[in-house]
């Protein structure tokens, strides 16, 4: 019958389909979350170029070995795939300069060292004001050690919640909420020029929540 829509296959059921080698209902699975798996990996490498070939093979990674999602969240296993692919690039980058991704002094306690959406509606003294800011967040997130970058981005770019951005970096709920607090400490001192522009988590005369 013309017209007829059929109900909107559950995630579940995708789910188990992909695990049995359907790329289709991966491909149907993947949809869904294309957006934040590009927005993390832009955030981590700042290139887009460089980002779309960290998604692309950690999507084929993740096809692969999908028969080991043991039915968590979805979204955080497939972050934490292409976080991996993303670290992956960034020690390309780094063997050239010996600089480690995690950075620790002698003790061993480490070193303390999407783009956001314009809207098309908002008058041009608004849009400009947020390009300001999106490239004042960016520049500031690529000073950022990756570690701390990346709880940064889980957390408060992407919305995930302590336990989700966890799982995706593979560290405990405490360690994230320790290293988002020093991220967010030193997004505050470097973005301090922007003033008025910024988000109320990152004005320097609000408390940190840790």
């Amino acid at each position: 019958m013309k017209g007829l829509q059929h109900p909107p296959v559950s995630e579940k059921t995708l789910i188990q389909a992909a695990q049995r080698g359907d790329l289709e209902a991966f491909n149907q699975l993947i949809l869904r979350y294309q957006n934040l798996l590009f927005g993390i990996a832009l955030r981590l490498l700042n290139d887009e170029d460089v980002a779309s070939d960290a998604v692309q093979e950690a999507l084929i990674s993740a096809f692969r070995r999908f028969h080991t999602f043991r039915g968590d969240s979805l979204r955080s296993w497939l972050a934490r795939v292409v976080v991996n692919a993303c670290y992956d690039e960034m020690r390309k980058k780094r063997r050239q300069h010996s600089v480690p991704l995690e950075q620790y002094n002698a003790d061993g306690e480490e070193i303390e060292t999407s783009y956001w959406l314009v809207d098309a509606e908002a008058d041009p003294e608004v849009q400009f004001e947020t390009t300001e800011l999106e490239g004042a967040i960016q520049k500031s997130l690529n000073k950022l050690p990756p570690i701390y970058r990346l709880v940064l981005v889980l957390v408060d770019i992407e919305g995930m919640s302590y336990e989700e951005a966890a799982m995706a970096a593979r560290v405990p709920v405490g360690t994230v909420k320790s290293r988002l607090a020093r991220a967010r400490l030193q997004m505050q001192k470097s973005l301090q020029a922007a003033g008025e522009l910024l988000p109320s988590s990152y004005r320097v005369d609000l408390p940190l929540s840790v």
